[in-house]
């Protein structure tokens, strides 16, 4: 087990090896975030890798982007077996529907056949879609993430 975390919340760099690991196909994301009652929610969802940050989308309304709009904290995982990667920091919300549409077609084209994943992006363009980035400040590893 590894753990990197930036001095003065600046973000830390991801390693070819990590942003390999994280880029592997079929990969989730299990995320953390606080209610506000102060419990942890999680939740499984697609992401994006873009440089060294993490992309997230969803339809607004669900409970994981209203406690990040309330409180942008967050952890997240990714795992494959035993190797495994955490990202923690804070998120930022982009209120641009033009990029979180585009984020969210790529996603379904990354994790879904083509067929479904046409499908799919004609329903996500009837919904408010929110972006969240994260420029991790924390890295926690776990065996041999490659």
């Amino acid at each position: 087990m590894k753990t990197r975390q930036s001095p003065g919340g600046a973000p830390v760099a991801l390693s070819s090896n990590i942003r390999g690991f994280l880029q592997a196909a079929g990969r989730y994301a299990t995320i953390a975030t606080l209610n506000p009652d102060g419990s942890p929610h999680q939740a499984v969802v697609w992401f994006l890798l873009r440089d060294d940050h993490i992309v997230l989308n969803s339809r607004a309304g669900r409970r994981w982007p209203n406690n990040l709009l309330r409180d942008p904290r967050i952890s997240l995982t990714i795992e494959a077996g035993l190797d495994a990667v955490t990202l923690g920091g804070t998120v930022e919300h982009e209120d641009d529907p033009a990029l979180a549409q585009a984020d969210i077609a790529e996603m379904a084209r990354r994790y879904d056949d083509p067929l479904t994943a046409e499908r799919e992006i004609s329903r996500f363009r009837t919904e408010q879609r929110l972006r969240f980035v994260l420029r991790p400040t924390r890295l926690h590893t776990h065996g041999e993430p490659r």
